[in-house]
């Protein structure tokens, strides 16, 4: 079992940044593929991105490539999203969640942290 807590959501202004943590529980962090999603009101779930297991390698949504990044600290059983440059749409619900298979079948979720942007 494996217990995700994100922390770090709030109320920003456009342009401005964020960092969201997501603390996972258990000793196998490091087999999990971590990913970040996002649900805004009325809308479906939306990936964000994902750092893959054992490759290292990251991936990203197009509507957030170039502003938004994650990382991974397997130390400290953390992911992290970086969000710079933020707008109003990026407004929404901000969930991770761990796999051990693909970002389509999620093992675990986190409960979620607002973010809001204002204009």
């Amino acid at each position: 079992q494996v217990q995700l807590v994100e922390s770090g959501g709030g109320l920003v202004q456009a342009g401005g940044s964020l960092r969201l943590s997501c603390a996972a529980s258990g000793r196998t962090f490091s087999t999990y593929t971590m990913g970040w999603f996002r649900q805004a009101p009325g809308k479906e779930r939306e990936f964000v991105g994902g750092a893959i297991r054992w490759t290292g390698s990251i991936n990203y949504a197009d509507s957030v490539k170039g502003r938004f990044t994650i990382s991974r600290d397997n130390a400290k059983n953390t992911v992290y999203l970086q969000m710079n440059s933020l707008t109003p749409e990026d407004t929404a619900v901000y969930c991770c969640a761990a796999t051990q298979a693909a970002m389509t079948r999620i093992d675990y979720w986190g409960q979620g942290t607002q973010v809001t942007v204002s204009s």
